[in-house]
């Protein structure tokens, strides 16, 4: 059965993929875009065009929220899937331990995009995805934001902003599937991996795609999805 989904950041790497991915499974995605030359490109890049819609969503601007609750509420009365996807990191080299150099503006910046802007965008969409039958809100997450990983190994990346922004989104994630829990809202914090995209650069081990499946497999189990997860291809990672 065909769903609604709502897919950030998605004019390129991971967002376009996962688009790519959900409409060729028969799904319709709403493609949460900033620019709009860049989100008709991505557009024009789908096999299966005809399933999908640009729509415009600055996770730095909330005032645009709302008309994105009333444009879904008014066209399809409910919506089964958010990927929260959008995301920055501006701490530089993964290897230099940026919890002492980081500019005040780019950690603001940083969780404006990677936890304000999901916390506000998804309470604000929790109302139309309480009303799908089978609804998934996906995080996506790093295991970068691991506490656990960043006090056991040593050789971790201590990118301080986005490290300490992805720790406060896997935290909103417990917080919500917790809220949520006895709805058919399944609420998870996803690490993709190392994939190849303008972040992950060219030499990363995964390609988007392999990245993105697994993603895909969650959303697919519907209610039988577990909650209140942190996952990677499936997998429990220590929060």
């Amino acid at each position: 059965m065909k769903k609604i989904a709502l897919v950030t950041g998605a004019s390129r790497g991971l967002g376009w993929e996962l688009t790519h991915q959900l409409t060729t499974q028969g799904h319709f995605v709403l493609m949460g875009v900033r620019d709009r030359r860049q989100a008709t490109a991505a557009w024009e890049r789908l096999p299966a065009r005809e399933l999908a819609q640009t729509i415009e969503l600055d996770m730095t601007n909330p005032l645009s929220f709302p008309w994105v609750y009333e444009h879904i509420e008014r066209t399809y009365g409910h919506l089964d899937i958010l990927v929260n996807n959008a995301g920055v990191m501006l701490d530089g080299e993964l290897s230099n331990n940026s919890a002492t150099t980081i500019e005040r503006d780019d950690l603001k910046k940083t969780f404006e995009v990677n936890f304000f802007g999901i916390v506000e965008l998804t309470n604000t969409l929790v109302p139309l995805l309480l009303k799908s039958e089978a609804a998934s809100i996906i995080n996506l997450s790093s295991n970068m934001g691991s506490l656990h990983l960043l006090a056991t190994q040593p050789a971790m990346p201590k990118t301080f902003a986005y490290n300490t922004s992805k720790a406060a989104l896997n935290s909103y994630t417990l917080h919500l599937a917790s809220l949520l829990s006895d709805t058919k809202v399944r609420v998870n914090a996803v690490h993709p991996g190392w994939a190849q995209t303008d972040m992950g650069g060219p030499t990363a081990p995964l390609t988007a795609a392999e990245a993105v499946a697994p993603i895909v497999d969650l959303i697919a189990q519907g209610v039988y999805a577990p909650t209140g997860k942190f996952l990677h291809k499936g997998e429990e990672v220590n929060w």
